[in-house]
């Protein structure tokens, strides 16, 4: 820490509340932040919050350091046909509606044989559950892209996906996830977590994987190995009280089994979300303010770490400045190229398609960071230093909707029906 850095973070502490500067002193002393003191670092407002960035900040550097890391990836969202009826999901639509889509084997397969040639290491697959699919699905599409990519890594299918193909097939969870990982699955994403919390998940999505269906997916995932990231939707019914709760869960999931490779924020894109658009939920929130962003990301340091070194910060939720901006608020990573996303676009992201290397490591170097490629266990790939801007294909790329597409483009096409299958 520059004596400039100390300078400022002690100026800030002298300036905050009794309790705010009681708990930064503890967690900077290298003491767990209780529920309790997670609350009132959940809370924080003004100078109070400013502290805790400045806190979180140090503490990021001292269990990440200053490089900031990202991968070349690509999203393959294979279809938006879904059982469900979350009420925050604008992307899924009903096995009957003309927009339902659902692309084969070997459209999936394409893609990601499109992102390996533009030098991408990992494709991130998930979608909705369509009705009546055959519970074996998952493990042979995942078979079937290690066999044409072996290099490529797959960070596929969420626990509702894992729960839905071991309902499905008939197999236990552990016998799925053993027959996806013997067929070349990497990692798992730990989304569908929302908010670890049975009371808001009923109130947002009811018939939703429970809390104890996620926990269960996620640490027979790690018992086998199969590491997972950790997310949380926040800006909608939930309180500060559910944040801090749902760390503190899986802070000590962490603990037991060291599974996780990152923890990820995902504030909610409410515009086209039927709960709100619809108002459907009582209660609900446009999403959260920025003032609420800065503070996720703070405490999820101040939390998780060390349990958790990587904190990421969203490009496609919070936008590209915001994202860049919560470098100095906790956060080490900003995610991936990503390519095609079609679930936060539905909802009316307004990024989502692609943003390339240079301009990630354009973002980080602004920032006064060390831009670096790492690949999703966070291995580092390369360090870029000052000037260093060697050619990617993806920066090469003016228009990516047209050379990749879109999610408007896809379900206003009759190519992939659903209804047509």
């Amino acid at each position: 820490m520059s004596t400039g850095d100390a300078g400022s973070l002690r100026a800030a502490l002298d300036r905050v509340s009794r309790d705010v500067r009681r708990v930064l002193a503890h967690a900077l002393d290298g003491r767990e932040v209780s529920v309790d003191d997670g609350l009132v670092l959940a809370r924080a407002t003004g100078r109070d919050l400013q502290a805790v960035a400045l806190a979180a900040d140090e503490m990021r550097r001292l269990q990440a350091g200053d490089v900031v890391t990202f991968v070349v990836n690509r999203n393959i969202n294979f279809t938006n046909v879904c059982i469900k009826h979350c009420t925050f999901c604008a992307f899924s639509r009903d096995h009957r509606e003309e927009e339902g889509y659902f692309l084969p084997v070997e459209e999936v397969v394409r893609r990601a044989a499109e992102a390996w040639d533009l030098g991408a290491t990992e494709v991130c697959i998930q979608a909705g559950l369509p009705p009546k699919l055959d519970g074996r699905w998952y493990i042979d599409l995942t078979r079937a892209i290690k066999a044409a990519l072996p290099g490529m890594h797959l960070h596929a299918f969420s626990p509702e996906e894992v729960l839905y193909g071991s309902v499905r097939s008939g197999l236990p969870i552990k016998d799925y996830l053993v027959e996806l990982k013997e067929a070349g699955l990497g990692t798992l994403p730990g989304t569908s977590a929302e908010i670890l919390d049975q009371e808001i998940r009923d109130t947002i999505a009811r018939g939703r994987i429970t809390v104890d269906q996620w926990v269960e997916v996620i640490t027979t995932a790690h018992a086998l190995g199969i590491r997972t990231t950790a997310t949380i939707m926040y800006g909608h019914v939930e309180t500060p009280a559910h944040w801090v709760r749902h760390m503190a869960l899986l802070r000590g999931i962490q603990k037991d089994t060291g599974g996780f490779t990152e923890f990820v924020p995902l504030s909610l894109i409410h515009s086209e979300a039927p709960m709100y658009a619809k108002g459907l939920v009582p209660g609900v929130r446009p999403g959260a303010t920025g003032v609420e962003v800065v503070r996720m990301h703070a405490l999820a340091r101040l939390m998780l770490g060390p349990t958790f070194r990587n904190i990421q910060a969203s490009w496609v939720k919070e936008g590209p400045k915001l994202a860049q901006a919560l470098l100095d608020a906790g956060a080490n990573d900003l995610g991936g190229t990503l390519i095609n996303e079609s679930i936060s676009t539905s909802a009316g992201a307004q990024y989502g398609q692609l943003v390339g290397p240079a301009e990630l490591r354009r973002l980080i170097r602004d920032a006064g960071r060390v831009p670096a490629r790492r690949d999703t266990l966070y291995a580092i790939v390369q360090t870029y230093s000052d000037g260093e801007d060697p050619d990617s294909p993806l920066d090469k790329i003016d228009d990516a909707e047209a050379r990749f597409g879109s999610y408007r483009r896809l379900i206003a096409s009759g190519e992939f029906r659903f209804r047509h299958r």
